[in-house]
């Protein structure tokens, strides 16, 4: 249990703090209770302790909502930083660095493609180091990493200027792909006006590639759906139902034995993806030694 600072003759310890993060990020007490292990009841009264030492409101309650008041919100970022930097304590005796906690997210390709092999040589190498991964949409994974829920997060490249606060290290380009069943054949242009279009979602950062790609061809093809998984793409092509433009990722290979693949020339369709991380680091060594073994497995 740490503390932090005095606030009217007493302390405040980083476990309410972090149980109030844990219902702002949760929308509720009740699911809050269920992450931390303990009561819906015992999350109250942490909530309302900080309350009565701040002399504030932090939540507003709803039926079973939970939500920030105002006054939460612009606390929140130092409250996330003071549980952050508590719950390094143990570590900075560390002499190597290699040692403790790395939050890692990763889209959904990066998962099934080079994630293993990288844990593999990451632990070990850091035998001490216990990464946790946390999937999600390359968005989601973005604004986890500004709130400081993530340490690294591999993602594709953010379609704006980064932050000051980030920085971001090419890991691989991935070039964009045609995908069919093995029956079909022609031209991508013929195949596009004769097939449902299976479409990486052109909301998604990622879906920007194939997007431009049909916007500079002119070619406007019927969609059949939009999704974001591309092995889900991958596997509906195999099946039948269409074709799809994907970029091709590491392991694509496991979701196209019964595809067509064929590549589309123009290194401005070819997907960006990247390794984003705080500045300044908390755990440097590790995330140096992340960034080394990932770039051993991005080829």
């Amino acid at each position: 249990m740490y503390s932090f600072g005095v606030m009217k003759g007493k302390l405040l310890e980083t476990r309410y703090l972090k149980s109030l993060i844990s219902v702002v990020d949760c929308g509720s007490i009740a699911d809050a209770a269920r992450i931390e292990y303990v009561t819906a009841a015992a999350i109250g009264q942490r909530v309302q302790a900080l309350e009565r030492e701040l002399g504030f409101a932090l939540l507003t309650r709803t039926g079973y909502t939970a939500m920030p008041t105002e006054a939460c919100l612009s606390l929140l970022p130092r409250m996330r930083r003071l549980v952050s930097d508590a719950s390094l304590l143990q570590y900075d005796t560390d002499l190597d660095g290699l040692s403790g906690t790395l939050r890692i997210g990763a889209i959904s390709t990066v998962l099934t493609g080079m994630l293993p092999r990288v844990l593999k040589e990451l632990t070990s190498k850091a035998p001490n180091a216990r990464p946790t991964i946390v999937p999600g949409s390359s968005l989601s994974l973005f604004e986890s990493l500004q709130a400081g829920k993530l340490d690294a997060a591999v993602v594709v490249a953010p379609p704006f200027p980064l932050p000051k606060t980030l920085r971001a290290s090419t890991l691989r380009r991935e070039p964009l792909v045609l995908i069919t069943d093995k029956t079909k054949r022609g031209s991508a242009a013929e195949l596009m006006a004769t097939h449902p279009y299976i479409r990486y979602d052109p909301n998604v950062w990622g879906g920007r590639y194939p997007a431009s790609f049909l916007a500079d061809k002119k070619l406007e093809p019927t969609v059949l759906c939009d999704l974001d998984a591309l092995e889900a793409i991958a596997m509906l092509v195999a099946d039948g139902l269409g074709i799809g433009l994907v970029p091709e990722w590491t392991g694509i290979e496991r979701f196209t034995n019964e595809c067509r693949v064929r590549p589309i020339p123009g290194s401005r369709y070819e997907r960006e993806i990247v390794l984003l991380t705080r500045i300044p680091e908390d755990r440097p060594n590790l995330l140096a030694l992340l960034a080394q073994v990932l770039d051993n497995h991005t080829t």
